[in-house]
């Protein structure tokens, strides 16, 4: 974690993976963070797998919203929110898998990006993404399966600490997204053969080793970072966390057969990893060192204890962190409800932790599948 002194004075925020749950979750969560005027103040929106779907489409739109004097993009819903309710209809996952099995030429990896440029980005490169100018920085990640790092997908970069960046580099959008969502083993991996001249960064120890640079092989970013949050931690004061994530479901009899019991280590490997960051995280808000606040699928919303809270605790709440992750089609109901949460638990921890005290609270996005 970086220093104190040295941490700037902007938001950042943070979006998990979490398949299209996700996707959808953080769908409610930027509806109300664009109600309230703080979309258009964010610096740098980092995102892994199911979040990188929606900060995608939120980075890809970004030039045609439309800022009303408070600071609210008028046209949010048509642009950003009906193009990513569209695709979490469709069987991505599925269908990519099926055409991907019985190709020659193209892999599942290929076929899911292939759905990402026919539903969401045509053929927009990351170049299409606001500049330092126009708007925040979007980090897409992925997570490389050579170096065990996070791979870093932006409009002024492509990088991996260990082996060095290209500048403004020339990558479709959808497949820096796919990348990030190439949840493994199924999705995974993406092989990127970027163009464009290497550049050597401090630290970079495997630079000369030319065949790191020629052909990245990548998996989902959540696999180094499911909730997106370093280069947010390392550089801003304040912090918002948005986090999707699946839980860890405790299991009283467990697999034993080796591949079934490796996968289950690995599941158990990476909730503790992201446990750990969210510690952290928490540990800094409760210090003062960072400004912020945190927001998950599995929070329980009583726990702010905001009297005008738009959500209560329920059955209903509670079985929404259950959902499933894969990137196949959710109901007009599955959606509503997800939606609705991510707004209800952003509208509830802003209005606790960031924002100055006599907000009201905002109300129901998808008012048919109220929580």
């Amino acid at each position: 974690m970086s220093d104190e002194q040295s941490l700037r004075d902007g938001m950042g925020l943070a979006l998990s993976g979490g398949g299209f749950r996700a996707t959808l979750f953080h769908v409610g969560s930027l509806w109300r963070l664009n109600e309230l005027g703080l979309l258009g103040k964010i610096e740098r929106i980092c995102s892994v797998s199911g979040g990188s779907i929606t900060a995608g489409v939120l980075g890809y739109k970004w030039k045609l919203l439309k800022f009303d004097g408070n600071g609210v993009a008028v046209n949010f819903v048509e642009e950003v929110v009906n193009p990513l309710r569209s695709l979490c209809s469709l069987d991505v996952d599925v269908s990519a898998g099926i055409e991907g099995m019985i190709s020659v030429f193209r892999s599942i990896s290929d076929m899911v990006t292939a759905k990402y440029e026919e539903h969401l980005f045509g053929s927009a490169t990351l170049q299409d993404l606001p500049s330092d100018a126009e708007g925040p920085d979007f980090t897409i990640y992925a997570t490389s399966l050579q170096t065990g790092d996070s791979v870093r997908f932006s409009r002024n970069y492509l990088s991996d600490y260990k082996i060095g960046m290209i500048r403004n580099p020339d990558i479709s959008l959808a497949t820096a997204v796919a990348a990030s969502s190439a949840f493994p083993p199924v999705l995974s991996p993406v092989i990127l053969e970027p163009k464009g001249e290497w550049v050597r960064l401090e630290g970079a120890y495997m630079f000369d080793q030319k065949e790191y640079r020629d052909k990245m092989v990548l998996t989902d970013g959540g696999v180094y970072d499911n909730l997106g949050l370093e280069a947010i931690w390392n550089n801003y004061k304040t912090v918002l966390v948005c986090d999707a994530g699946a839980p860890l479901s405790a299991e009283s009899d467990p697999p034993t057969d080796w591949p079934k019991q490796l996968l289950r280590a690995l599941v158990i490997i990476s909730e503790q990893t992201r446990a750990l960051r969210k510690r952290r995280l928490v540990e800094d808000f409760i210090r003062k060192e960072r400004q912020g606040t945190y927001w998950g699928v599995m929070t329980h919303v009583n726990d702010y204890q905001l009297p005008d809270a738009i959500a209560k605790d329920s059955q209903l709440t509670a079985s929404l962190s259950k959902m499933r992750t894969r990137l196949n089609s959710f109901s007009a109901e599955e959606q509503g409800h997800l939606v609705n949460w991510g707004y209800a638990l952003a509208d509830t921890a802003l209005r606790k932790h960031v924002l100055q005290p006599g907000v009201s609270s905002g109300s129901w996005p998808v008012p048919d599948y109220p929580l």
